[in-house]
């Protein structure tokens, strides 16, 4: 058993600015055994997370004082604070966002913990984006299908402020950090959440876009996951064999669920690799992102008809 992470006390009166401590801890997480991948790719971005959440500060906050924040002084309760998430990152391997109990997702503040996923979906940007090209004008009703906490619902809220969207999830435990999300967005007048096995809790109800970011991670991934992902709840990862099970399911219902012009979005993530083969001839229209991420791809509700009657 490795010997857990203790901070060098000695270290404090050489630390004093934000960079100072962002360098500090991006050398530690780099001699650490810690995987990245929710919500950062490496060191220096974790650490720059530690150190400004730690301080009270957004994120953005270094593009907002074009980098003068990096020479602020810390003050003693906030380097505490530092040490003593650094401390807690580095020996649970539990993702950073569980730990300040606050994930960023399309430029909003989202609460998290292990009842739900941590999110870091590519569908920031075509939330963005308004999903240009396939949306030929705003959607009125909107389903997020698997929800989890919300965030992918609130921020099509925010991009769409004349729709309503129902936010969908099997688990109750998710939906509770997804309504506490909504109340704190003052959305509860235009988000739903909804109690919901894939389509259940919406029959006869019809949605002009429904974006999904379902369980899709297949058995071989499942078995090699860092341990940060452990910390995360399964019943929001695994889906059989290839990772499609649960998208098998909204392919085959989503055109009872779709307006005639309507268009489903769909997150497989790794397991695209496997939708040739469990769905040979469907035409999928893959998405490419500017900003990263792959494994989305959009399907109109016309094309699924088509398909499933020659099937």
């Amino acid at each position: 058993m490795s010997t857990p992470y203790s901070f060098v006390s000695d270290d404090y009166a050489q630390l004093h600015t934000v960079l100072d401590w962002v360098r500090y801890c991006t050398s530690e997480l780099n001699q650490a055994d810690v995987y990245f991948g929710h919500g950062t790719d490496n060191a220096w971005d974790e650490a720059m997370a530690i150190v400004l959440f730690s301080c009270a500060l957004a994120p953005d906050m270094t593009q907002h004082t074009d980098n003068l924040i990096l020479q602020a002084r810390l003050v003693q309760r906030e380097k505490e604070q530092v040490v003593n998430l650094l401390t807690e990152r580095i020996n649970t391997l539990e993702p950073l966002p569980y730990l300040t109990h606050q994930a960023w997702f399309a430029g909003f503040p989202f609460y998290v913990d292990q009842r739900v996923l941590i999110p870091r979906s590519p569908f920031a940007e075509l939330i963005h984006d308004e999903f240009t090209p396939w949306l030929s004008q705003p959607p009125q009703l909107i389903m997020d299908l698997c929800t989890g906490g919300g965030c992918i619902a609130i921020a099509l809220a925010h991009q769409f402020p004349h729709a309503q969207v129902d936010a969908l999830d099997i688990s109750e435990d998710a939906l509770e950090v997804a309504s506490l999300n909504i109340d704190e967005h003052g959305l509860t007048e235009r988000v739903y959440p909804v109690q919901s096995d894939v389509f259940s809790g919406v029959m006869g109800q019809t949605y002009d876009l429904i974006v999904s970011n379902p369980p899709y991670v297949d058995a071989e991934d499942m078995s090699d996951l860092p341990q940060e992902f452990l910390h995360e709840p399964s019943l929001a990862l695994a889906a059989g064999h290839d990772g499609l099970d649960i998208v098998q399911t909204i392919l085959e219902q989503a055109p009872q669920h779709l307006s005639p012009e309507g268009w489903l979005f769909v997150e497989v993530g790794n397991s695209s690799v496997h939708m040739e083969q469990r769905f040979p001839g469907l035409n999928v229209q893959w998405i490419e992102f500017e900003l990263g991420g792959q494994g989305v791809f959009a399907v109109a509700r016309q094309t699924l008809v088509d398909y499933w009657q020659q099937q």
